[in-house]
């Protein structure tokens, strides 16, 4: 996975949440769990599908077929985080969405802490089979926040 520069990140991705760092996320080490940045991307693809697509998932919904997570540096408590999230490729069934996990340290330098590639797969809720996907979500996805 290509390793993003904070300044592409804030110029290529049109869409962020932020993410409230909870005490419960900090393991032994006093930094950020990884198994808990699995539900930061989640929270913000959720978001993103809700938000720029206005997904309907009663209807036609996601699941992962793929994730991958790079870990750059470590989340502390204190840290100020976002994820950004992008579409970059849309199949027949799937598509593949690019995170990056970006925010201030506690020192209030800008960092990159983590990216995640995942590729999701559209399923008919009632067959949990793959569908094509729906096409009025696939050209929000897309549009690149125009």
């Amino acid at each position: 996975m290509k390793k993003y520069s904070i300044e592409e990140v804030k110029s290529s991705f049109y869409f962020s949440v932020p993410v409230q760092i909870r005490y419960s996320d900090i393991d032994g080490y006093m930094h950020v769990n990884n198994g808990v940045y699995f539900s930061y991307f989640e929270h913000a693809r959720a978001a993103f599908l809700y938000k720029v697509c206005d997904w309907n998932i009663m209807k036609t919904g996601t699941v992962v077929a793929n994730i991958n997570i790079d870990y750059l540096i470590p989340v502390h408590i204190f840290d100020l985080v976002k994820v950004y999230v992008r579409c970059t490729h849309i199949g027949r069934t799937s598509f593949v969405l690019e995170q990056v996990l970006m925010g201030n340290n506690e020192r209030g330098e800008n960092k990159v802490f983590a990216q995640a590639l995942t590729t999701m797969v559209s399923v008919d809720m009632q067959t949990m089979k793959p569908v094509p996907v729906p096409m009025e979500y696939a050209l929000k996805m897309m549009a690149k926040g125009d």
